[in-house]
């Protein structure tokens, strides 16, 4: 038990200091408010050291329920890293619009908490305990602004719509349970490691879990509350939606599609092949006519799945590495960008609208050139990191003989193309409009560069990313 314990080092230790911070914060003095955000960064760090230098192999614990591999701790040091700097960018959002509680900094540690159960999970039960821990604390921050009509509309438009993936996720999680008589990972993969014929019940049980899923991931046809959410929800929130949530889910779905079913992947193929085209085209189509930058984000995370999607459609361990080269690099792009979202303000006030960053390259040029970096990497523009994170799942798609998904992910990167260019072409071509304020802060300005350099230096220095994801791809295969 001591040794399952040290497995999980991480996660309890996470789970003692949330519940540390959140006495502190109950008893401390009221004018005290940024010392639960600093000591929640500080606990993601902590827990970042505890994965880097942890169990060195693959590791089981709790009966077979938990797993730390290469492949869980890829994922949790991009989750932690990425969920610390969303936590970083968004002080200086709180203080000004007022919701600078203690509350919220611990929600999002515990929200970390069940990403890191999830990418770790090794069984259908303490797959579900994860997803529904990260998902409690995110129905409440979307709503955290109480005295916003938008923000309460998007938490209970994301809690109505979430328990309504979970149930179809249970339901299909019982139905895979009722025909193979096993929850853990290693028992279901048994059953068809022989290359057995699955019973239908475990393939209509399997469709109910994608789409379970394809909700968490906000993939089409179960992406509606996307937009709405990321609108209304306050903006740190939604950068940190568009980040952790994002990496943790897609690791999810791809250790349960390659571990359990890995054996089945002529019936779960063309389901992922279907929902990976069809979040590239509305991600690329649906995002043309959108005048909010926050919605316009929304349409580009629904297509920017689609493209990890490919990497999964694809099956094999190449296609795999992909994925996670293509996460991280659009992990290192979203968060850059909504740096850039965050330093949207004039006279103190947030602003949303497209039509906003106008002549920005003129008023701020340092702003706009690190907004058109992420903008040209985004659309896959060469030699910037973004292309190379397309063409890792592209090459795996045409390697599996994907020729149809492969095509359509590159028209799609076109077409999408057109509105990450507009942005670029208001910034530089267009006459300026009321300058931002200033200064960013050295917190946002950090962060803006930092992403920027690793955006456009990533061709320079991209052997040890790759290494990693092909080791953590490897791992997941291998064992």
């Amino acid at each position: 038990m001591a040794q399952a314990y040290g497995v999980a080092l991480p996660e309890i230790f996470l789970a003692v200091v949330g519940m540390a911070i959140l006495l502190y914060g109950a008893f401390r003095k009221q004018e005290d408010e940024a010392a639960a955000n600093w000591l929640v960064m500080a606990a993601l760090g902590g827990a970042l050291l505890l994965v880097l230098y942890g169990a060195g192999g693959p590791a089981i614990a709790f009966n077979g329920l938990f797993i730390a591999d290469g492949y869980a701790v890829f994922l949790k040091v991009l989750i932690l890293i990425g969920a610390t700097l969303a936590v970083l960018m968004s002080l200086d959002y709180l203080d000004r619009a007022f919701m600078a509680r203690f509350e919220f900094p611990i929600l999002l540690l515990y929200a970390v908490l069940g990403m890191l159960m999830m990418v770790s999970a090794n069984d259908l039960i303490s797959l579900y305990i994860g997803l529904e821990l990260q998902s409690l604390a995110l129905y409440v921050v979307a709503a955290f602004r109480r005295d916003s009509l938008r923000s309460t509309e998007a938490g209970l438009k994301y809690f109505v719509l979430g328990a309504l993936s979970s149930g179809m996720l249970l339901y299909g999680a019982s139905l895979i349970y009722g025909f193979t008589g096993a929850t853990h990972f290693d028992a279901i993969a048994a059953a068809f490691a022989d290359g057995q014929q699955a019973p239908i019940g475990v393939v209509v049980g399997l469709v109910f879990l994608i789409a379970g899923l394809a909700f968490k991931v906000s993939a089409v046809p179960f992406h509606m509350w996307t937009p709405d959410v990321y609108e209304g929800a306050p903006t740190p929130v939604t950068a940190f939606f568009a980040i952790a949530p994002k990496v943790a889910a897609i690791g999810l779905f791809v250790r349960v599609m390659v571990g359990p079913f890995g054996d089945l992947v002529a019936e779960w193929q063309q389901i992922i092949v279907f929902i990976a085209i069809a979040s590239m085209v509305l991600g690329a189509v649906a995002a043309i006519n959108q005048t909010n930058i926050k919605r316009l984000m929304a349409y580009s995370s629904i297509g920017n799945i689609g493209y990890a999607l490919v990497g999964l459609a694809a099956g094999t361990e190449e296609g795999v590495r992909g994925v996670l080269v293509y996460m991280t690099i659009y992990m290192v792009m979203t968060l850059g960008t909504f740096g850039c979202i965050l330093a949207m303000r004039q006279k103190g006030r947030m602003l949303e609208g497209i039509d906003d960053l106008k002549g920005l390259g003129r008023t701020q040029p340092m702003m706009a050139a690190a907004f058109a970096i992420f903008m040209f990497s985004m659309a896959g523009i060469p030699p910037l990191a973004g292309f190379f994170g397309k063409f890792y799942v592209f090459m795996a798609a045409v390697n599996a003989g994907l020729y149809v998904l492969a095509v359509f992910g590159v028209v799609a990167s076109v077409v999408a193309a057109f509105y990450y260019l507009r942005i670029v072409k208001l910034m530089y071509f267009d006459e300026p409009t009321e300058a931002f304020d200033r200064p960013l802060g050295w917190k946002l300005g950090s962060v803006i560069a930092v992403t920027g350099l690793a955006i456009l230096l990533f061709l320079v220095l991209p052997g040890p990313m790759l290494h990693s994801a092909g080791t953590a791809a490897a791992t997941l295969f291998n064992g």
